[in-house]
């Protein structure tokens, strides 16, 4: 393919983007297949001669469209957003082309130093604290991972690197392995699994804190904890908020919201992930959701589920960006260059990719009241569902609407719930997924495509009442 034949495919190629997403809501929303169906449509060796672009095309509509869940359809009502704009995808198709290796300044200087202008633009429509930004007195700053796992990793990585340093500096005679062995970190027992993952990679010990019957973490059970640990030996290090979107609160009143409890009082790495309703707090109606946010050492959140910021682009910020550079700075020769400050001390994968240019399209192209509509928008759609739940007296909320999400059952067992949601996925009309709270199997309608509207939130209700009524009709008397 020369630069003629590109121009040309290139454009055509928009166009299949465009025409799919407008008429995206004409396909199924959920596949109808099972495991291992692409294999048989396929060669089992890639081919020996060049095939042209038609045949190409052709075989995208054959075999890969049938097996894709259309996370963009506005049908679409499982997991989470994954945010999508033509102006973030404008921005990827330039990041591509560049093709940039950002691993050190030198590297690319603009993709180095747009990224740590945009994390300031971003830290500054959050109202985060001046020591998370660069571009103040500050010692912290921004920067982009690829997912809030990863940065939950970093930061736990980090804080024990910094941990295990502090103990060594007051106790010598201490051995490394000694001090890892008695590391424990917290976490709420509503968290992600990714949590507990970081605690399996970083070979620490990880305990759940139990929560109110708001999936909310009090400060008292965590410090009784502590105490408890303390006194058994142990070196409590790390503590994480979870405001993941799997689960039916955005954000936990947790303990970063108490001024009589600091993580640098008990010496310990407070992090604080946002990783759906940060997006949410750049309305100022939503941000005291946040407050408590100058007691965290580091915070997160994706601009790739709620800000119209094509996947991947995670957002993290640290209040001492010497605590993260740190743990993980490696200077080789072939790397070393006077501004040593890049991402990729920031970073377990060495290369970056110009991530940036993503938010710079996007926020430019919408500006922060084209943003804050956005997600006022989403967050009046899952309103609106949840009145016509709470209007059908066979239904149930179980979890406080807080933006996007709600959570809802069926009157009656767990198992008439999982049949209900086995029904709507079988329709293949709409795409839900489960949780489980306190017990209960609930299913959650996530408010997650850009082009979802008013009309579609009461189809789905129809949809999903009809397939109630015709479940019940089955029960027996």
């Amino acid at each position: 393919m020369d630069a003629a034949e590109f121009r040309r495919r290139g454009k055509e190629m928009v166009d299949y983007v465009a025409d799919y997403l407008e008429n995206i809501e004409q396909r199924p929303v959920y596949p109808d297949l099972e495991p291992g169906y692409l294999r048989s449509l396929i060669p089992t060796e890639a081919p020996l001669e060049p095939e042209s672009y038609e045949e190409i095309m052709h075989d995208v509509e054959r075999v890969i469209m049938p097996g894709v869940t259309h996370w963009h359809s506005p049908n679409f009502f499982a997991y989470f957003p994954a945010a999508s704009s033509y102006p973030a995808m404008v921005a990827d198709m330039l990041c591509g082309a560049i093709g940039c290796i950002g691993f050190s300044w030198a590297a690319s200087p603009a993709c180095t130093e747009l990224e740590t202008v945009m994390l300031d633009w971003l830290g500054k429509m959050l109202h985060l604290p001046e020591s998370f930004i660069v571009g103040t007195q500050g010692h912290g700053g921004g920067v982009i991972q690829g997912t809030a796992s990863e940065a939950t990793l970093m930061a736990l990585l980090a804080a024990r690197c910094k941990t295990v340093r502090r103990v060594l500096a007051t106790d010598s005679k201490k051995s490394e392995s000694e001090i890892l062995s008695k590391l424990v970190a917290y976490t709420s027992d509503q968290a992600h699994s990714s949590v507990e993952r970081a605690a399996l990679i970083g070979a620490v010990m990880m305990r759940k804190v139990p929560t109110d019957e708001h999936y909310a973490v009090r400060e008292e059970m965590l410090r009784k904890m502590l105490e408890e640990d303390k006194a058994a030996g142990l070196i409590p290090f790390y503590v994480k908020n979870n405001t993941k979107h799997i689960y039916p609160q955005y954000l936990t009143v947790y303990v970063a919201t108490s001024s009589s409890f600091s993580g640098n009082k008990e010496n310990m790495w407070m992090h604080i992930d946002a990783a759906y309703a940060g997006s949410a707090f750049i309305c100022p109606e939503f941000r005291p959701l946040l407050d408590g946010i100058e007691y965290a050492d580091s915070f997160n959140f994706n601009p790739h589920k709620f800000l119209l910021v094509n996947f991947d682009c995670s957002a993290m910020w640290v209040k001492k960006r010497a605590d993260i550079i740190g743990a993980f700075k490696m200077e080789p020769l072939y790397l070393k260059h006077e501004n040593q400050e890049s991402g990729r001390h920031w970073q377990i994968p060495l290369g970056r990719r110009f991530r940036s240019l993503k938010l710079w399209f996007v926020f430019r192209m919408y500006g922060l009241k084209g943003l804050q509509a956005h997600i006022r928008k989403q967050v009046a759609l899952a309103k609106e569902f949840e009145s016509l739940v709470r209007a059908d007296k066979r239904f149930e909320i179980c979890a406080e609407v807080v933006l996007g999400l709600v959570c809802f059952r069926l009157k009656g067992s767990n198992e008439l719930n999982q049949n209900l949601l086995k029904k709507i996925t079988k329709s293949r009309e709409l795409h839900l997924v489960p949780c489980q709270l306190s017990g209960r199997f609930v299913l959650r309608f996530a408010i997650c495509a850009r082009s979802t509207e008013s009309r579609h939130i009461q189809q789905a209700w129809r949809h999903i009442t009809q397939l109630a009524f015709e479940l019940l009709q089955e029960q027996p008397h």
